[in-house]
C-alpha cells in the first residue's frame, strides 16, 4: 500500500504549540513538507527549454518506485513537481520565479542534486520542518577542514540573516543542519562524515552557490510578534 504524504495548507497563519498537523488527500492550495534528511542524490541528465519553460530531467536509481506524476520532490531544497517519470529518472518544470530565486539558474547537466520525498504520515521527524520554499541563495565563503569533518562558512543575503540563530536550524541545498556560528552576513555549519557521503555538500568549494531555507518557526514567530 502506498502511504499518503503530509501536506499543510498555505492559508495556515501560525501553528500554535500542541496543534496537530492535519493530512489532506486533495488540496488545491497546499504544500508538501520535508525533513531535510536527504534520501538520494540524483544527477541532472538534461536541461531543456520548451515554449519559454525550463525542464530538468534528473536521473536517480532505486528512488521512484512509489512516485507518480504530480508528486512533489525536494530537489536541492526546492519543492518541484514531477511532470514525467521513468523507472530511473523524472522530469520537473521550473518556473521563471523558481530560476530567479534559486541556484538552479546556473545548473548544468551532470550536476548532483539532493533529493527527498515528502514526509509520510507515520514518519519520524529526524531533521526539522522544511517547506521546500527557498528563501535566498547563499555563496560558500570558505571551506574549513578536509577529510572526515568539514565546516562551511556561507555568505548570506542580509534579508534572511535575522532568521538565523546560533544552534538554530537551517536547510542548505535541502539538508537539515545546525548553525554552528553566525556573523554579520554569514553563518557556519559543520558536516559529519555521513552528510558528506550522502549529499552534494561534499562537492562544494569557495564561490559555489547554495539554496537556503530558514526555519519556518522563525517566520511564524516574526509574524506573531509583528501582530502584537
Amino acid at each position: 500500500m502506498v502511504k499518503r504524504r503530509i501536506r499543510i495548507a498555505k492559508s495556515v497563519g501560525s501553528i500554535p504549540t500542541g496543534s496537530k498537523i492535519f493530512v489532506q488527500k486533495k488540496q488545491t492550495e497546499s504544500s508538501y513538507m520535508f525533513t531535510g534528511i536527504i534520501e538520494k542524490t540524483g544527477k541532472i541528465q538534461k536541461i531543456e527549454k520548451r515554449k519559454g519553460k525550463v525542464y530538468f530531467t534528473i536521473q536517480v536509481k532505486n528512488f521512484l518506485a512509489n512516485t507518480k506524476i504530480g508528486d512533489s520532490i525536494s530537489c536541492d531544497g526546492t519543492c518541484l513537481t514531477v511532470v514525467k517519470k521513468t523507472k530511473d529518472s523524472f522530469e520537473v518544470e521550473l518556473m521563471p520565479e523558481t530560476l530567479k530565486l534559486t541556484k538552479f539558474i546556473d545548473s548544468r547537466p551532470e550536476d548532483l542534486v539532493n533529493l527527498e520525498l515528502s514526509m509520510k504520515v507515520d514518519q519520524r521527524l529526524d531533521g526539522h520542518f522544511v517547506m521546500g520554499h527557498v528563501d535566498g541563495v547563499g555563496r560558500v565563503k570558505n571551506v574549513i577542514g578536509n577529510g572526515e569533518y568539514i565546516s562551511l562558512v556561507i555568505k548570506t543575503p542580509q534579508k534572511i540573516m535575522k532568521y538565523l540563530a546560533y544552534k538554530g536550524a537551517v536547510a542548505v541545498n535541502g539538508v537539515s543542519l545546525t548553525i554552528a556560528g553566525v556573523g554579520k552576513n554569514w553563518f557556519k555549519v559543520c558536516l559529519i562524515t555521513h552528510t558528506l557521503e550522502v549529499t552534494n555538500l561534499s562537492k562544494l568549494k569557495a564561490g559555489d552557490k547554495v539554496n537556503i531555507e530558514v526555519d519556518m518557526i522563525a517566520r511564524y514567530l516574526e509574524k506573531l510578534l509583528s501582530n502584537k
